[in-house]
């Protein structure tokens, strides 16, 4: 295997003959291949492409990279959800004890933050003391006693996609259907799930801004899916403004706990139940969706999901307080408001810019070893199509020092503009599934 004649094919618009992704993936994740001739590729994929038949080897290649959680005899559905990315985007942390409520087992593994949004293991690692790197062995013994488990990828679990992803947040490859698809599917596949629910984001704070790719991203991961036998349902949600109120990781973290508590912000909570709705009917618990609605409440209500957060923070590690007290958990010590400085409407929050402004907090990565300051970032009260007074709070800068919320200050007045009319996408517009897409 030459690897410069395999990248100046991509880079020339043809398909790589069968065997080459497979032998590449492994020749990579044996460091074999050096970073800056897999960027290389990376990007001639950005521009370029993959055929079918080269995504569907990439993806088996990723899988077989590694080793697999092994669920043969396990008796309950194996369930996970998944969004390619957000700002303030934290329903996983409510899904994931929600769902382990309900009679099916949850294992999660997830990521860091991806270019401009944040990544689950960082808002779990808010949390002082919080493993998420543990074992398949570790995993699997958990899920045994608690019906959920949250993890990042180890060392045994689809290692190629390990080194890729690190490597696309950091050299601008991010935005590659065929690259998403493979790095979400390769992970989830190796989950043996029973069914999937993914979010793909819509926007100008997606990955994927035009509605066009978002539409191929999500058949694409449900064909990916499907084909291997795992149930695999998409909703399309709005990333035209972040998610929630709380934008950085401990923030984030607390928001997750308080949505927990019901005290979650309207829009937070409608998506987390949209999604926890799929993942009921994906894994079988019910076919009823107001049943479903229903019944994810009702945990919220009862403090039961609660309760299972409680726990599972305990057994991975965490300080379990931090459940029933989030402002345990690390606080910024330089805090600023923004106030609105007319009467006037918000017509746009820019979550795209919100999230770089928290990578340059500190909050996010600019370098693969970054050490991310889990306390800073923003909190935004505010919506497109809110009208606001002069002197109204529009939003707070959490930074480590006075210059940071400076810049923090400067940053949020770019992103919150005022005008006479908002312009946003539906919080949730349609369902993709492999027999069609629906409008909601």
């Amino acid at each position: 295997m030459v690897v410069p004649r395999l990248i100046e094919r991509k880079r020339d618009g043809e398909a790589l003959e069968p065997g080459a992704w497979r032998a590449l993936i492994h020749a990579y994740a044996a460091g074999q291949v050096p970073d800056y001739q897999m960027a290389a590729m990376a990007m001639a994929v950005v521009f370029r492409g993959m055929s079918p038949d080269e995504l569907n080897e990439l993806v088996d290649a990723m899988l077989s990279s590694g080793e697999r959680l092994d669920f043969s005899g396990y008796s309950l559905p194996r369930v996970d959800k998944h969004s390619i990315g957000g700002v303030g985007d934290k329903t996983s942390l409510l899904l994931a004890p929600m769902l382990a409520c309900c009679g099916v087992a949850v294992p999660m593994i997830s990521g860091r933050g991806l270019g401009h949004t944040g990544g689950t293991l960082d808002k779990l690692e808010a949390i002082p003391g919080f493993r998420t790197q543990l074992s398949l062995v570790e995993a699997r013994a958990q899920l045994d006693r608690l019906g959920v488990v949250m993890l990042g990828q180890t060392p045994e679990l689809v290692p190629a996609d390990r080194k890729l992803y690190a490597l696309r947040d950091v050299t601008g490859t991010v935005e590659s259907v065929p690259l998403i698809a493979a790095s979400i599917m390769s992970k989830k596949l190796a989950e043996d799930l029973t069914g999937l629910v993914l979010d793909i984001k819509m926007g100008n704070g997606a990955f994927l801004t035009d509605p066009v790719l978002s539409r191929r991203l999500a058949e694409t991961m449900i064909g990916i899916g499907e084909a291997r036998g795992c149930r695999t349902v998409c909703l399309m949600t709005a990333m035209d403004r972040p998610l929630g109120r709380a934008c950085g990781n401990a923030l984030e973290t607390a928001e997750a706990i308080r949505g927990l508590m019901g005290q979650g912000p309207p829009d937070l909570m409608e998506v987390t139940y949209a999604l926890g709705v799929e993942m009921l009917l994906v894994g079988g618990v019910t076919a009823e969706r107001r049943e479903a609605r229903r019944r994810l409440e009702d945990l919220v209500s009862s403090g039961e999901a609660l309760d299972k957060l409680e726990h599972l923070v305990a057994a991975q590690g965490g300080d379990s307080r931090v459940v029933r007290d989030p402002d345990r958990l690390p606080r910024a010590p330089v805090i600023e408001s923004v106030r609105a400085p007319d009467d006037d409407t918000v017509i746009e929050i820019d979550p795209r810019a919100i999230g770089h402004a928290i990578i340059r907090l500190g909050g996010g990565r600019a370098k693969a070893d970054d050490v991310v300051d889990p306390a800073v970032g923003f909190v935004i009260p505010v919506k497109p199509g809110d009208r606001v007074s002069a002197g109204q709070l529009v939003g707070t800068v959490h930074a480590r020092d006075a210059a940071g919320a400076e810049a923090g200050v400067a940053a949020l007045r770019r992103a919150i503009r005022f005008g006479e009319r908002a312009r946003a996408w539906p919080l949730i517009s349609h369902r993709v599934t492999a027999e069609g897409v629906v409008t909601l």
